[in-house]
């Protein structure tokens, strides 16, 4: 795959613009706990915070264990306020943006071509036993 950091902007920005992200490791517990099946692709973002917060390393592990129960697609990006920008907030609007959650529609009557290509990079990394792939995000 090319520039997965490209397409994970693109499927966040389609997310964001039909209302399908989860933004928060709590909310994002929360919406994976009550309809598990709606979630269609995870990203964890890592930082400074993640290396001396040792509550959220373990959050991390359990949604990173969640995630493969339920055949979600997972990934890492190093940068947690340039995921924030890319969703449209600022940062102290996203305090806690380490984990954000791309559902499906309601109707269930949509593809997303950058979230098929993220998936199949997803795919792609297990295979080589890269089970959370790391991404970095396009600059501005």
């Amino acid at each position: 795959m090319k520039s997965p950091g490209k397409s994970l902007k693109e499927a966040l920005l389609c997310a964001q613009s039909e209302d399908r992200l989860t933004v928060g490791v709590y909310e994002s517990a929360k919406i994976m706990t009550d309809d598990p099946d709606s979630v269609s692709f995870c990203i964890l973002a890592v930082d400074e915070e993640f290396e001396c917060d040792i509550a959220l390393q373990i959050h991390f592990t359990l949604i990173q264990s969640f995630c493969f129960d339920n055949d979600i697609s997972i990934v890492r990006v190093s940068d947690t306020q340039r995921l924030v920008e890319i969703v449209g907030g600022k940062v102290e609007q996203f305090e806690d943006a380490h984990c954000v959650l791309i559902t499906n529609p309601a109707d269930g009557s949509w593809e997303d071509p950058a979230l098929e290509k993220l998936h199949v990079f997803c795919e792609e990394s297990r295979r080589l036993n890269d089970w959370v792939p790391e991404i970095s995000l396009p600059e501005r």
